[in-house]
This record gives structure tokens, sequence and C-alpha cells, in this order.
């Protein structure tokens, strides 16, 4: 992968610098799961953050997400 893992939130927001391509996804994604362990929140709340209604994601696209970030999650373990 071309992007570290981000480990904390400030290198989180410098990835608003680079290009988006799936890379750069994969590193956010992986970025976030280490930060909110490290926050000791757990899988189910990522996952309750992530399934919340919003104005971006329209409820299946909340549910894709949901389910990659369970995968990051344990494949990060």
């Amino acid at each position: 992968m071309n992007y570290p893992i981000p480990d904390n939130p400030q290198e989180m927001i410098a990835l608003r610098q680079k290009p988006v391509d799936e890379e750069l996804v994969a590193a956010a994604i992986a970025g976030v799961v280490k930060i909110v362990r490290s926050q000791g929140q757990s899988l189910e709340d990522l996952t309750a953050q992530v399934l919340a209604d919003d104005c971006v994601l329209d409820k299946q696209q909340r549910r894709w997400l949901s389910q990659l970030v369970t995968q990051a999650w344990d494949s990060i373990g």
C-alpha cells in the first residue's frame, strides 16, 4: 500500500490532500479502526456510528461500509 495507515486524527486529516483512490480509502478505513481502538471503543461502537443516519450515504451504502469496517477490524486484529 502506498499510504501509511494513519495513527491519529491529524494524520487522517492529512489524507485529504491526497488524490482519492482505492488505496487511500483502504488506508483511511484502517486508520479509523486503529484510532477507534486506541480510544477504547469497540467494533459495535464504530459500526453504530457508521450506520447512523446522515446526509452523505444512503442506508445501503452505510451497511456496505459497515461490512468493510468489520472486515478491516478483523484483519487488523
